[in-house]
């Protein structure tokens, strides 16, 4: 698969973007160092940054023992632990490709991940948040029969326990490095209609991002950021998140879940510096944390993305929390902007940030790919040293998502401002973004059609304070149905094995939908009716 043409990999390669490094040489080189710094905070678990690495080589030499080989692909479905960074940088080292799956996933989305990527492992929890992933492994397995081998930490039951690997490994050679124009892994695309595309990212355009990121930030040795979101997200692990503190020779602290109970306590705790969240997170944590009285000093920073941040809540987040805010824009297939530090105010309350490459090329175009006057709104297309060429193993969509020269159909309505920084007015593709997390409205109705008593169905977004957009399902039931309780329809969805952010907020039941002109339904009149 070719990444990039070769005359713009050369030039970001003379440009200095590209380094040649591949990503977990950052744990090595503070492993040699610093070895005793403090790498990763899990609880009363402190691993060095020699540790780290140790575990790393151990673990890639498991995965090698074990016959997963350099370009083989596994699917990482892991929490907030600090084995997620074990096994990360262990298959980074192996040459071995993660699929980034997130603990939400259910059995729609795993079998989905391990059958197109041929994973040949997958990696659990034993137990997370209540649900027993062993339990979901079976369950994949029975969808996808190629799949090697389940690895679970913690009690692997009758799968392979994550020490099985370890011991594997124990004293066994590292495999040779990759290159660092080699595919790193394999991220998730929000995806418009409910299959993920998987977006290739290489160790050298993922380095130039996180690095940038970084310096950007401020990011330095005594910086101490707190992973609140899933580990797995492209937000918490690379703007500048986790992966951007490693590279600056920080700390990375876990929290097991976001709530402002368990965050704001454990930032008085590790002296947290900095943070990311979506803005619903963000509101929860400005509203609670005058109850909780946590000592919040050490924040310097706290960064909003996922979705848009109205200036409203912005205005509210720095004097609540004590800290300066950023807003941040950004997607898994690149492109990624930035607040500075050195932005005025009114920027940084109403504009998403501007990017972080001078050679990010961005277009804002009308509905015929025609670029739009200056302060204009329209589709964002982008191209640069860090945005993907194409999904992996996807020619016809890539045929729609990318136009000849290479530019990135973003699917986000953005206009910029003089000063070259963006805000984002929404969304051109049939998608909710419900607190950072994207529902593909086509794989709910999918689901939904096909309950017996359902005749028709149309998903939209509804406007949420606290969330930025919910979802609601609009119902329209076959002559002589019985109509069931909208409960009993979101638990149709649920049992389909989607994930539960992606089960309808309403359930709606009418006779007939708006149409246009043309005969199509007219999300956009649903989505005033819901409003």
């Amino acid at each position: 698969m070719t990444y990039w043409p070769d005359e713009f990999a050369d030039r970001y390669r003379a440009a200095g973007y590209w380094t040649g490094e591949p990503l977990d040489a950052m744990v090595r080189r503070h492993a040699a160092a610093h070895p005793d710094r403090v790498a990763v905070t899990d609880g009363d678990r402190h691993w060095s940054y020699a540790e780290l690495d140790r575990r790393a080589d151990t673990l890639a030499a498991g995965l090698h023992a074990r016959g997963i080989r350099r370009g083989d692909r596994i699917v990482l479905q892991l929490p907030n632990t600090a084995e997620f960074f074990e096994v990360f940088f262990g298959a980074l080292r192996a040459g071995v490709v993660p699929v980034m799956a997130l603990p939400a996933h259910r059995r729609a989305e795993l079998s989905y991940f391990c059958g197109f990527a041929g994973a040949r492992a997958l990696f659990v929890p034993d137990r997370h948040a209540g649900f027993d992933h062993r339990a979901l492994a079976a369950e994949v397995l029975a969808e996808v029969p190629g799949l090697g081998e389940v690895v679970v930490v913690g009690d692997a039951g009758p799968w392979t326990p994550v020490d099985a690997l370890r011991a594997a490994g124990a004293g066994a050679p590292v495999p040779e490095p990759p290159a660092a124009s080699d595919l790193a892994f394999l991220q998730l695309s929000g995806g418009s209609t409910g299959l993920p595309k998987l977006i290739p990212r290489t160790h050298d355009d993922y380095l130039y991002s996180v690095r940038e990121s970084a310096r950007i930030c401020g990011l330095g040795p005594d910086s101490v950021y707190l992973c609140a979101l899933p580990a797995a997200h492209n937000f918490p692990l690379s703007s500048p998140g986790t992966l951007g503190t490693f590279w600056a020779g920080g700390r990375v602290v876990l929290a097991p879940d976001p709530s402002p109970g368990t965050a704001l306590p454990l930032i008085e705790r590790e002296r947290v510096t900095l943070t990311g969240l979506v803005p619903p997170l963000a509101l929860a944590w400005a509203d609670a944390a005058p109850g909780l009285g946590a000592d919040l000093s050490s924040l310097r920073l706290l960064q909003v993305g996922g979705a848009k941040l109205s200036e409203e809540a912005a205005r509210r987040l720095g004097p609540a929390l004590g800290c300066r805010l950023q807003q941040v824009f950004g997607m898994a297939e690149g492109l990624v902007n930035y607040t500075r530090p050195d932005d005025p105010e009114p920027t940084v309350l109403t504009t998403q940030g501007r990017p972080i490459s001078p050679d990010d090329e961005v277009r804002i175009v009308d509905d015929e790919d025609l670029d739009v006057p200056d302060g204009g709104t329209g589709h964002l297309l982008t191209r640069g040293p860090y945005t993907i060429r194409g999904y992996w193993n996807a020619p016809e969509h890539n045929a729609r998502a990318f136009t000849a020269d290479g530019f990135y159909r973003t699917g986000d309505i953005v206009r910029r401002t003089p000063t070259g920084h963006l805000v984002v007015e929404g969304r051109a593709k049939d998608q909710i973004n419900r607190g950072g997390e994207k529902v593909a409205a086509e794989e709910v109705e999918n689901v939904l059609l096909a309950h017996p008593a359902v005749h028709d169905v149309a998903v939209v977004a509804t406007p949420d304070d606290y969330l930025g957009e919910r979802s609601c399902a609009y119902v329209i039931l076959r002559p002589g149905a019985e109509r069931p309780r909208p409960v009993q329809l979101k638990a149709f969805v649920r049992a389909a094995g989607l994930a539960d952010y992606k089960v309808p907020d309403r359930v709606e039941f009418v006779t007939a939908f708006p149409q246009t002109g043309i005969g199509k339904v007219s999300k956009k009149d649903l989505r005033a009716v819901a409003d």
